[in-house]
């Protein structure tokens, strides 16, 4: 049998004889379309991109299979990855329609997996492994007027399993932020504002306790956001992705940085399995130690998305010693910590904080040496309250015009203080 790094495309004339009559078989799908609400991938994904309705593992003895019901045939590519372990299986892009909880619960050697946008015209299944695994097969075939793919899986030894994912089978990360740019605002004289919504794409974030996930929160605030910033006619904005799709974490701020943005927010919406009580916005600073315990907790959670995302990258020396160019990482943070301030002052009077609403992290996120940047967790998703109050336009609309006063304040003091300088730091 062939195992890793094999490939899989559509097999025998039936199936592509058929291709012209697949868009029925997505017609049968419209119970599970409608069973989960619709995301930001759901708008994006072209017409032309296979359609997944339906997913399923079945486990025979040392054998898992984990298969897809596809409107055509795709090409499939695997690969391995350690630490954690994990299954990677590269597509063209495919339009996910499943239900809002498939992959959460696995079985035999799939303890979960997740799937989404990874780059443009690219997909991602990332299948978390219960103990090493290997592809024995992903096998391609005819399913009434649809296609099943189906990805088997064998159990392994540590030995076997470190050797074949040490095999170079794909490229150490691939660049969506630079395959696909976001539009800059046209250059001028007022600040450029670049909001990046958390997750997206085959990282869904966190899951909330009415089941929405993290990264269609957070995107559908940024758009509020982003929004009310563009109606004040004073700043230029841009998002770090304008889709269900996946950025990297790296790729997140290096769009920041070279679009010459004035400040950086960065959104997301956590949860804590502990507790379901503790609820709140919290505002978050970069910095090399944590201010606590719940802080370091956060950014190393944070930090695994490129992981989760199936992506191993590798720092480059030289861009961290650049970095570390200590008066402008000093003279920013000192602008990070103001604008963090004024924006626990903002929302202090519309929405519940946290009981420490100010804090800080090393945040790979916030990483930009030159451009003042705060991470902005909403609320807690295990909260039942704070999870309602984030999908509610009401609440949308009263945060989002504080921040947006958070910022007018920011750059108000900023311009104030030094009238002749540019508002880059």
């Amino acid at each position: 049998m062939a195992r890793i790094g094999i490939e899989a495309g559509g097999k025998g004339g039936a199936v592509k004889r058929r291709a012209a009559r697949l868009f029925a078989a997505c017609l049968a799908a419209v119970g599970l379309l409608l069973a989960h609400p619709a995301s930001a991938q759901d708008s994006a994904a072209p017409s032309g991109a296979a359609v997944a309705v339906a997913a399923d593992i079945k486990v025979e003895g040392a054998v898992t299979r984990l298969s897809l019901t596809l409107s055509r045939p795709v090409e499939a590519k695997a690969f391995l990855l350690e630490r954690p372990d994990r299954v990677i299986i590269d597509l063209p892009e495919v339009n996910f329609q499943l239900p809002a909880n498939a992959g959460r619960k696995g079985a035999g050697l799939v303890a979960s997996y997740r799937f989404g946008l990874f780059a443009p015209g690219r997909s991602r299944i990332v299948i978390d492994l219960a103990q090493p695994a290997l592809v024995e097969r992903i096998d391609s075939r005819a399913l009434g007027e649809g296609t099943l793919l189906v990805i088997e899986l064998s159990r392994t030894d540590r030995a076997n399993y470190r050797k074949t994912a040490l095999k170079p089978m794909v490229e150490p990360e691939p660049l969506p932020a630079a395959a696909a740019p976001q539009p800059v605002p046209p250059a001028g004289d007022k600040p450029l504002i670049v909001i990046d919504p958390g997750h997206g794409g085959v990282d869904p974030g966190a899951i909330g306790v009415n089941g929405v996930a993290e990264k269609d929160v957070v995107f559908a605030f940024a758009e509020r956001f982003k929004l009310r910033l563009e109606e004040t006619g004073r700043y230029r904005v841009m998002m770090t992705r304008t889709s269900d799709t996946f950025v990297s974490l790296g790729g997140r701020w290096r769009m920041a940085q070279k679009a010459g943005a004035s400040l950086f927010v960065s959104i997301h919406a956590d949860t804590l399995s502990d507790s379901s009580r503790v609820r709140g916005a919290t505002v978050y600073t970069g910095s090399a130690f944590a201010s606590d315990a719940e802080a370091e907790r956060l950014a190393a959670k944070e930090n695994l998305a490129d992981q989760i995302a199936g992506v191993d990258v590798v720092e480059d020396p030289n861009e961290i010693a650049g970095i570390l160019a200590e008066l402008t990482k000093r003279e920013t943070r000192v602008f990070s910590l103001d604008f963090a301030n004024k924006v626990v002052n903002g929302l202090r009077d519309v929405v519940a904080l946290n009981k420490n609403p100010l804090r800080s992290a090393g945040f790979i996120v916030l990483k930009a040496p030159d451009i003042p940047s705060v991470l902005i967790e909403l609320g807690y998703l295990s909260s039942a309250k704070d999870a309602d109050l984030l999908v509610s336009d009401a609440w949308r609309d009263k945060s989002s015009a504080a921040l947006v006063e958070a910022v007018d304040r920011f750059f108000a003091t900023r311009l104030a203080a030094q009238p002749d300088a540019a508002v880059s730091p």
